[in-house]
């Protein structure tokens, strides 16, 4: 049995047809499309409502030392190190964690910018700074 070669006019409709598909889409649609953002739109407003910061004692130190929160946010203080630690207000000792054993924690509502140390280690000091 002979087998008679595709016509030239077969050949031209799989090659209309492959540019014809080909041609639908460009390039920009297969590439990544990030939203433009209009300058004259409003900002989304940060995280609202209060936040929780916690603030590690490790290494005989509180990390970190200063802490930037808004009244009304809480913080907590989670003991790492082997000792037994305290958060102590500096000023007037308006508040104080008492002893915290290695691995606990204790935690504040903040209402004030404060200074605070262990009165344990009295080297030990943060402070909590309201933005």
């Amino acid at each position: 049995m002979i087998h008679k070669q595709k016509s030239g006019g077969v050949i031209f409709i799989y090659m209309l047809l492959f540019f014809f598909f080909n041609s639908c889409t460009s390039p920009e649609d297969h590439a990544l499309k990030v939203p433009v953002s209009d300058s004259s739109a409003p900002i989304a407003p940060e995280k609202t409502g209060p936040q929780i910061y916690t603030v590690e004692i490790k290494d005989m130190k509180f990390q970190p030392a200063e802490l930037y929160v808004r009244k009304g946010d809480t913080v907590i203080w989670v003991n790492r190190d082997m000792v037994t630690h305290c958060v102590t207000e500096e000023k007037t000792k308006a508040w104080t964690s008492s002893n915290m054993i290695a691995n606990s924690s204790w935690k504040m509502v903040v209402e004030n910018n404060a200074d605070y140390f262990c009165a344990i280690h009295v080297v030990m000091k943060g402070k909590i700074i309201l933005e």
